[in-house]
Parts: structure tokens; sequence; C-alpha cells
């Protein structure tokens, strides 16, 4: 079987779209993968690493963009269609999987105009503005969410949740801990969050048994020095970097967890039970970081923070109250647990090998 995966850019898109390939490659060590993107650094490394082939194509997007951008964006449509035509040419895929990003839209796209079968992924609560255009012509369509606001058609859904890399899955179960010591993961995505360090950096003068709390923080790249420099001047157990390769043993070792909503961490901590305290990035698109929080909250898997409401103060009684009621702490991590999808990557790959087998029509 031969399976192009599109799209990708940030971890959100790239790390579920890695999920999936690793589970097509175990299921069928025989076939081929090739990923189209524009090439970003983050999406070459994390392909590099795996050993999976890419190409990049022109693409770009449209939304909360300038004037000037908007018309750039719009110029370079015709050459990533054209580019997108040629890569399913040249690979002749037997299946075309959108999994989100600029250069999802002109590779289905391209894909429809050739008659190929086609399958988009969406991570969020609320799907995109593309995946809306292309769940109109995908012979199906993989939800991480329930579709309670009917956006796809429910003959062509299937809802899945959103693929975790295996290595998570395998070596981030469980917690590592260390007597008389609670350990907080703080992830603010792939680039960091500077709100969420601004108020870490302001918690941990806040802690009423800072002594016994360490921290693992992944800063992003801007802030590493600064927030490494704030815990080594209070005396604060921390390992902070920019970024973790290796975030098994982050998740392996935290009692709880304070991040972002992307639906990337979303499904890592459900998939793996981690308790989560979400402070929502407040400009995603269509605010769907909060959509994908508050259903984990309201099934009492987490809690959230809007960033309006954030200081270090209401942080710090936030991980007091959890170092301190280890009853509270294990109920939110059986309630995250239960919304878990650990197998959603080896589901979707199960249906598209069915897809290809079946014909649907077109």
């Amino acid at each position: 079987m031969r399976a192009l995966i599109a799209g990708g850019g940030t971890g959100g898109h790239i790390f579920p779209a890695v999920a999936m390939a690793e589970a097509f490659r175990v299921k069928d060590p025989a076939g081929a993968i090739l990923f189209a993107g524009t090439g970003r650094p983050l999406e070459l490394s994390a392909l590099s690493r795996k050993g999976f082939d890419h190409v990049s194509i022109a693409a770009e997007g449209l939304k909360g963009r300038g004037l000037w951008r908007q018309i750039r964006s719009l110029a370079k449509l015709p050459k990533g269609l054209w580019q997108a035509v040629m890569i399913i040419w040249r690979f002749d895929p037997d299946i075309i999987i959108g999994v989100g990003g600029y250069a999802s839209g002109p590779v289905a796209l391209a894909a429809k105009l050739m008659r190929k079968k086609v399958v988009i992924h969406e991570q969020n609560f609320l799907p995109g503005f593309t995946n809306r255009l292309l769940g109109r012509f995908a012979h199906r369509i993989f939800i991480s969410f329930p579709d309670d606001l009917d956006m796809f058609r429910s003959s062509k859904t299937l809802v899945t949740g959103n693929p975790v890399r295996r290595e998570l899955l395998v070596e981030g179960k469980g917690t590592e801990r260390v007597a008389d010591r609670f350990t907080v993961l703080v992830v603010g995505g792939s680039q960091g969050a500077h709100a969420i360090n601004r108020a870490v950096a302001e918690a941990i003068d806040c802690l009423k048994d800072s002594a016994r709390i360490s921290f693992i923080h992944q800063t992003g790249p801007r802030d590493a020095a600064w927030v490494a420099d704030s815990y080594e001047r209070r005396g604060i157990r921390a390992v902070v970097e920019p970024f973790f390769d290796d975030m098994a043993s982050g998740y392996r070792a935290a009692d709880l967890v304070v991040c972002r909503a992307g639906a990337t961490t979303v499904a890592e901590v459900t998939s793996l039970g981690k308790p989560a305290i979400f402070i929502p990035y407040p400009f995603a698109a269509n605010n769907h970081q909060e959509l994908n929080a508050r259903y984990v909250a309201d099934s009492g898997g987490g809690e959230v923070i809007l960033e309006k409401d954030l200081t270090g103060a209401i942080l710090a009684a936030r991980i007091d109250h959890y170092a301190s009621n280890p009853g509270a702490l294990q109920n939110m991590s059986k309630r995250a647990s239960a919304l878990g999808r650990p197998d959603a990557a080896d589901v979707i790959v199960d249906e598209c090998r069915r897809l290809v087998v079946v014909n649907y029509g077109g």
C-alpha cells in the first residue's frame, strides 16, 4: 500500500501524522509512505528522525492575514496545486490523507481531480476552514472529538481520536515517583508559551511547599535562559529546555501537567491519563483550544485557567492543591484516561486499508 500524507507545519499537525505513518509502517512494512508539506524546520526535523520521505509544495494560509499576505497566498495556489498533481502522478498513492496545515488543501484537491481516494483527519473540537471544505468530497472523515456541531456528514465520519506517537504510548505510561517529591511538567507547545512561562516564574515565589515540588519545563527557544535562571535563583529543582525530543520521559515523570490545549497535547495527556491544568492559547482560530480543554474539563479530566485570568498566585494555588491532594489527582487521572484513545492511529490505518480494498464509487 502507498500512502501520501499531506499537511503538517506545526507540531499539532505533524505529530499525529507521524503517529499514523508509524502505524502504517508496522501494519505494512513493505508499503511506501510519502509526506507532502511546506518544508518548515520542525516538519523536516521530525520526519528525518523517523526516516520518512518528504516533499515540499508552495502553500500559505489565508485566514487572519493582512491583504497583501492574502494576495501572496492566493498567488501560490496554482503553483501548489500543480506541484501536488505532479507529486501524486509520480508517487501514485493508493490513498491520500489530509492532516491539516497549509499543504493539505492543494494535495487533497489534486487527489480529487485525479480520482484518488481521499481521507482527512481533524484534530480539534471545532474543524478548521480547510477541513470543512475538504470534508465535502473526502471518502472518510476522521475526527478527534464527537461531532456535536454536525460539521460533517455523519455517514462519512468516524470518531477515532487524535493519533499519539508510538514512543509516547509505550514509554510515557505511568509515573516514576520520587519519594516526597511532586513533579510538574510545563509544556507550552513546540514553540513554548511566554504567558505560561511568565506565570510559572511568578508561581514559584508563591508555592507553600516549594522544597518538595520540582519542574520539567519546555520553554521554547526565546525564554529558556531567563526561565532557567528563575528556578536557579530560587533554589527550585528544575529541568529546563527549549524543546524536549524525549517527551515520553517528561510525561512519565510528571504528577501534573501545565499546558496549552492544542489537540495533540490534549490527546497525549488523555491517552496517558495525566492530570492537567489547561491554559488555552487565546488567539487560536475559532477559539478551538478552549473548546478542546473544556471537553476534557467537563468530564473531570482536567481544569481550565483562561490566560486572561492567569496569575502566578492562582497557578501556585492550584499546584499546591494537587500536590497535597493525591485523591483528587488520582480521580482526575482516571477521568482523563477514560477520554483517551491510544488506538487512534491503528483505527485510522485499518480504515484506510479497507477503503483501498473496497470500492465506494468515488
